[in-house]
C-alpha cells in the first residue's frame, strides 16, 4: 500500500487523499493523521524531535520528507537528523510547499516507502 498523497495546501490546513484534513499531519504507507506538537512538547525551537518521527520511521519508510513551515520557521536539529539517518532512514528538509511537491513526486513515482510529516503555519 502506498502513502496517500496530499491534494491541496493552504496556510493552516493540508487534505490528503483520503479526505482528512489537517494543519499538521504525518503520513505513511497506508495512512495519515494530525501532527499534535502537544504528545511530545514540541515547539518552533529547537523544532521536531526524534519522538516526533518515531511512529513514521516505525512504519517502514526509505524516506523522510520533512516540511518545515510556510515561512521555515521550524527548527530541524543535527541530533534530529542523526535519529534518522541511524535508522536507515533518508530524509530531506524542505519548505512545506516544496516538501509537499517532492513527497508527492515520490509517491507518485512509486519511490520506495515514503514518509513525511509537515508544518502547515509559519
Amino acid at each position: 500500500m502506498g502513502s496517500p498523497e496530499i491534494k491541496d495546501i493552504s496556510w493552516g490546513s493540508m487534505k490528503v487523499e483520503s479526505g482528512d484534513t489537517y494543519k499538521d499531519c504525518k503520513t505513511w504507507p497506508g495512512g495519515s493523521r494530525t501532527w499534535d506538537w502537544r504528545e511530545t512538547g514540541t515547539r518552533h525551537t529547537p523544532g521536531i524531535q526524534p519522538a516526533d518521527l518515531k511512529e513514521i520511521i516505525d512504519m517502514g519508510i526509505d524516506v523522510l520528507i520533512i516540511g518545515n513551515g510556510m515561512e521555515q520557521k521550524l527548527g530541524v536539529p543535527k541530533e534530529t537528523l542523526d535519529y534518522v539517518k541511524g535508522q536507515s532512514v533518508e530524509s530531506l528538509v524542505l519548505q512545506t510547499e516544496k516538501a509537499v511537491e517532492k513527497y508527492n513526486s515520490l509517491v507518485k513515482g512509486g519511490r520506495g516507502r515514503i514518509g513525511g510529516i509537515f508544518h502547515s503555519t509559519c
